[in-house]
């Protein structure tokens, strides 16, 4: 019997965890208002993660994990979206989330 390997491996990291980083970062930023949209019954199917406005710019973020990817739908949404004007992106991080409203170092 050979025995087990007992290195640990770095679990992935997880999307619900990641959206919690990019709310609390986005929270921050005066003049932002952001809000994570939950799967229930009045939602629509496909609807990025999360939705808000800052200066005056609607915008919805679909959060990934590095590893993770849009299905037909997500990208059918995020798509719906963008023609109405609204600033959209795919992101898998804070860095991510902040550069794609335009802020900078938080600010």
């Amino acid at each position: 019997m050979t025995p087990r390997s007992t290195k640990c491996k770095k679990p992935a990291a997880r999307e619900s965890a990641l959206v919690g980083a990019i709310v609390e970062a986005l929270r921050a930023v005066p003049g932002l208002i952001v809000r994570k949209r939950h799967g229930t019954a009045w939602g629509v199917a496909g609807d990025p993660d999360l939705t808000g406005c800052y200066r005056g710019r609607h915008f919805e973020l679909e959060v990934k994990t590095p590893a993770g990817a849009l299905t037909r739908l997500q990208k059918a949404r995020l798509a719906e979206w963008s023609r109405a004007g609204s600033i959209t992106a795919v992101v898998r991080s804070v860095d991510e989330a902040l550069a794609a409203l335009g802020i900078e170092d938080g600010t």
